[in-house]
């Protein structure tokens, strides 16, 4: 094979991986997972909290609301799902 014909391939960056919360469970094969963090203000440096929200993929149902879940970003699965659930670290009691 020659160098011409050889395809470069970059090696794919890292996804995001987040830990969050789930929410919503009520649509099918999908949870809404509430992801926080908190920053210093910028003038101020108090501590604030930031909370985003994220349509996940649940291919086989397992979470409930009150699960600790670890997702990853993906593909774009349907119109606002962009992610998808790895695993989930701790079941609600």
């Amino acid at each position: 094979m020659s160098d011409s014909t050889a395809v470069q391939t970059k090696p794919r960056a890292s996804r995001k991986v987040r830990l969050g919360y789930v929410i919503s469970d009520k649509m099918d094969k999908t949870v809404i997972v509430q992801v926080g963090s908190s920053k210093a203000h910028r003038l101020y440096r108090k501590t604030v909290q930031q909370r985003s929200r994220f349509k996940v993929h649940d291919e086989k149902n397992e979470c409930g609301v009150g699960d600790l879940v670890r997702i990853a970003e993906t593909k774009p699965i349907s119109r606002e799902k962009r992610w998808r659930v790895l695993e989930i670290v701790e079941k609600a009691r």
